[in-house]
């Protein structure tokens, strides 16, 4: 089960601690970030929604919240919303079996279906990177 690494933290975690807690997932969570970026989600935001839930990084393209990335232990937690448009289009991208079952298991929300997913091998960067690049695209 995924748990924020800073969660009951005062403040956002500096590089140094993010790296201790990501471990392994940090090179992943660089990639990512930088990936992101490329495709045109260059605004970071840090947020705490509350103590209890811990710290995100929200990627965002001007006002619009691309993506957000929470910090775990060993991994981080990815999540994003899809439009109607963009689920369609994710539906028919020949995405593995498991994002399809990701996508087909997410609730669905006024403002878009809820994706989430755990990363903490390249392979789970390259498909979060297809979904960030459908949204990014509608």
């Amino acid at each position: 089960m995924y748990k924020n690494a800073f969660a009951d933290k005062p403040r956002k975690p500096s590089d140094s601690e993010l790296t201790l807690a990501l471990g392994p997932a940090k090179p992943l969570w660089d990639y990512l970030i930088a990936a992101a970026k490329e495709l045109g989600a260059a605004d970071e935001e840090w947020k705490s929604y509350s103590p209890k839930y811990g710290w995100t990084l929200r990627l965002k393209k001007k006002k619009r919240t691309i993506v957000y990335l929470s910090p775990g232990t060993g991994s981080f937690l990815v999540s994003l919303v899809l439009g109607d448009r963009a689920m369609a289009q994710a539906r028919q991208r020949g995405l593995p079996k498991t994002m399809l079952k990701l996508l087909a298991d997410a609730t669905r929300y006024p403002e878009g279906t809820a994706i989430r997913t755990n990363v903490r091998k390249k392979a789970d960067v390259g498909r979060v990177m297809k979904l960030i690049a459908i949204k990014l695209g509608n």
